[in-house]
């Protein structure tokens, strides 16, 4: 082995590596003097949905450049427990304040009221809400029984589709997203009371537009029958505009005829 050829091969590799280390420190201090030295922020781990609870699970600790660090930026994991997103949280990036909101009276049910709608509550029974298996999140059809005569001699009993795909905001206390009223940090565990569970209800509050909460509101205050909810699927966004069903629209053709016939005598000027 030649020791004078290895030993310059060494040398040269050594020199080729201080050289490469003095580059790289010299592109360091340029990028830092552009950029700033680097500081922990708190980034999302995962996609975080609007008001799903922030717990370690979702988010993790990186470091950037000062330069990127976003205002309101949040630098450990214990800043951020147990808040709530204020809004959707892509994964990476950066957990701010203006993004999070401490459980209150501002994670209730009016955050999930979409601007312009309204909430209104309305009582069912099992009969009427399906066996009380609608939840939140669910769309219903709202058929009432119309029941109008106006001093007319005729039989205006209907019963009537009066409202199509409207959005179940709560059943009872039990709302449409999980939105976590306690949250104590034990190790490895998060207990909150979530609030999307099934639950006993009589009471279900429904997102309708200002004119049709006035609607819903004069109609069950003057009708007897409680109006019945039919469930839909989410995804089915038809609105069919029924006509109304009466007597006559049950019985056959012939029944029928002799049912308009009775009507007409019996009301008969």
């Amino acid at each position: 082995m030649n020791t004078r050829a290895f030993t310059l091969a060494m040398i040269i590799a050594f020199g080729a590596m201080f050289m490469v280390y003095t580059y790289i420190e010299d592109q360091k201090n340029v990028l830092i003097k552009k950029f700033g030295n680097e500081s922990s922020v708190v980034v999302a781990k995962v996609d975080i949905k609007e008001l799903d609870l922030i717990d370690d699970s979702k988010v993790q600790v990186i470091s950037v450049p000062n330069k990127f660090r976003a205002p309101g930026h949040f630098k450990t994991i214990k800043a951020v427990e147990n808040t709530v997103a204020a809004v959707p949280i892509l994964k990476g990036e950066q957990i701010t304040k203006p993004r999070v909101i401490f459980p209150g009276a501002r994670t209730g049910l009016s955050r999930q009221i979409s601007v312009g709608k309204r909430a209104i509550a309305i009582l069912i029974n099992a009969r009427t809400a399906i066996s009380k298996l609608i939840k939140p999140g669910d769309r219903v059809d709202i058929i009432a029984k119309i029941s109008y005569s106006g001093g007319a001699r005729i039989d205006l009993n209907k019963m009537r589709t009066i409202m199509e795909d409207v959005l179940v905001l709560s059943t009872g206390t039990s709302m449409t997203n999980s939105i976590p009223m306690v949250g104590i940090k034990v190790p490895k565990v998060i207990r909150t009371m979530k609030l999307n569970t099934y639950a006993e209800y009589n009471v279900v509050t429904l997102e309708l537009d200002p004119l049709d909460a006035q609607k819903l509101a004069f109609l069950v205050q003057n009708i007897d029958p409680l109006p019945y909810l039919s469930l839909r699927n989410n995804n089915d966004k038809d609105i069919h505009n029924f006509p109304p069903t009466k007597l006559l629209d049950l019985l056959t053709d012939r029944t029928r005829a002799e049912a308009k016939d009775y009507f007409k005598e019996k009301y008969k000027k």
